[in-house]
């Protein structure tokens, strides 16, 4: 039997448990595990049901630590329904207060537009919550929006991240293309 245990941050821990305990729940059918939530110090034990696919409930540490960071449930959950996507944390902990407050500006952009853009190019799912930037997506999306975004922290222009994942896109789409023709 698989156990684990996971610590969120205290104010996610109503995401975690839904209205009605119905995000838990639905974690616990999706994975075969059980979930015990201790909300006064936002730790999580999870543990596997006798039987139960062993990789999925090591799957639900990732679906609780997104939550944590600021996804939606419905955005964690991909993580158990397509075991090929990765959940990503980028660390930006180590900044002063001012210059995480830039920096989470950099990445979100002017009413959610630079988020938007690296999502929409790349087809990851973004989070920017307190001291980190969650991604969730396909390996190869994953590291694009991460360097995106590891060039904002750095300084780069938004328009230099831009164009470096339209090029990234570009070479994607035809590497993609290639590969459809050998076949």
């Amino acid at each position: 039997m698989v156990t684990q245990y996971v610590r969120i941050p205290r104010d996610r821990i109503g995401v975690l448990i839904g209205h009605n305990g119905i995000v838990k729940e639905n974690i616990e059918k999706k994975s075969d595990s059980r979930i015990e939530v201790d909300s006064t110090e936002g730790e999580v034990y999870i543990e596997g049901i006798e039987g139960g696919d062993p990789l999925k409930v090591l799957r639900v540490a990732d679906v609780i630590n997104a939550i944590g960071r600021g996804f939606s449930p419905e955005n964690a959950f991909l993580l158990l329904d397509d075991e090929s996507l990765l959940f990503d944390v980028i660390s930006i902990a180590h900044l002063t207060p001012k210059t995480l407050k830039r920096i989470k500006g950099r990445v979100i952009g002017r009413n959610g537009r630079t988020r938007r853009v690296i999502e929409d190019i790349t087809g990851v799912k973004i989070s920017v919550y307190g001291k980190s930037i969650g991604i969730i997506g396909y390996p190869h999306q994953a590291i694009a929006a991460h360097d995106a975004i590891e060039m904002l922290i750095n300084g780069s222009p938004h328009s230099a991240v831009y164009s470096f994942l339209e090029k990234k896109r570009m070479a994607e789409e035809r590497d993609f293309f290639v590969d459809d023709k050998r076949r």
